[in-house]
């Protein structure tokens, strides 16, 4: 397994990072083939494990937490805060009063004194980042964080956060996690080269773009009931991804891969990409991922996926999993 060093921290990490986000009750239960597939993992080179606070209420956390005993030192770990984690409204968000407790609790379940990388899931429009950064800036100072990063930010928000960051005496951002695969590009346009210019390190997120890449039929997918403004065929924005998967399938038979191994090459190909975050849910689906580690896409076959998806394109906007306030909320746009 190939390594990359981590947005200039001089830390190295594995070219693909270990997901977590299916280890518990959002995927698989059985905690001790969980730990299994953890080592599985790690054994096969990989060293960056990701996390979070809300994957399965804490219950993800606690099994990371649990595989890496007696590994600890070797893995690079990651975990997030920001979504809700109970009715109090104060149970989350991005203030300085929920951190001091989000990241005591992370600690406790994952079993260490100290994480790698703790990240903001996503951005809070009630919390200045002003005071978001500067409670960070004191977990590292205190040695129970390394380093920090953002999930999902939009590019004004990252180059918000790095300039507060200069103008306050703030520990930085080191690292941004967005969402990116063949289906999902909008990150293209202005993400990823803001964060190739703050030499941030990028670990993305759904290169299977949940499971339209994983060559599985969808049809069957009982994630469609589920998510039906991501998975349903008549929603127009899916019945385009539908075709471009078709095409895109046809472009790995004649490249001799399998669809994952394409989507997840594609990825890695881009230059601003420090690692990708696979997020298997059992021991199968993460030997399968793995075959394709050292795989490599040349240009004529990057070339006929820019033809079908559109570089910048995001064939359907939903798949980000975050919509600006701006957007979402009527009331902001009218008087």
């Amino acid at each position: 397994m190939r390594r990359r060093i981590l947005g200039g921290t001089g830390i190295s990490v594995s070219e693909y990072a270990l997901g977590a986000m299916m280890l518990g009750a959002w995927g698989n239960t059985d905690h001790d083939e969980c730990v299994r597939l953890v080592h599985r993992a790690l054994d096969a080179g990989i060293n960056f494990v990701d996390t979070a606070d809300v994957y399965a209420a804490g219950e993800s956390e606690e099994i990371v937490g649990k595989a890496l005993q007696g590994r600890r030192d070797d893995v690079v770990l990651a975990t997030k805060f920001f979504n809700s984690m109970g009715p109090d409204a104060n149970h989350g968000g991005n203030s300085r009063r929920w951190i001091v407790r989000a990241v005591e609790d992370s600690l406790r379940r994952l079993g260490t004194d100290h994480i790698d990388l703790y990240q903001v899931h996503r951005p809070d429009p009630a919390t200045d980042i002003d005071e978001t950064l500067s409670a960070l800036s004191d977990l590292v100072r205190s040695g129970k964080v390394r380093a920090i990063g953002t999930s999902t930010f939009p590019a004004e928000q990252i180059v918000e956060a790095q300039w507060t960051a200069e103008r306050r005496g703030h520990e930085r951002f080191r690292t941004e996690q967005p969402p990116y695969s063949m289906l999902a590009r909008g990150v293209e346009n202005a993400v990823l080269p803001t964060a190739q210019r703050y030499g941030m390190g990028v670990l993305t997120w759904g290169p299977l773009s949940a499971g339209w890449l994983s060559g599985r039929d969808l049809s069957a997918s009982s994630r469609a009931g589920l998510e039906t403004q991501k998975f349903d065929l008549a929603v127009p924005e899916n019945a385009r991804k539908a075709e471009a998967v078709r095409a895109l399938s046809a472009v790995a038979d004649e490249a001799g891969l399998p669809l994952p191994h394409l989507a997840t090459a594609f990825v890695r190909s881009h230059p601003a990409v420090t690692s990708v975050i696979i997020g298997p849910r059992t021991l199968d689906q993460l030997d399968s991922m793995l075959a394709g580690a050292d795989t490599t896409l040349d240009a004529d076959v990057l070339d006929r996926i820019d033809a079908i998806v559109p570089p910048g394109t995001d064939l359907n906007r939903a798949d980000n999993y975050y919509t600006p306030p701006a957007v979402g909320d009527a009331s902001l746009r009218r008087r």
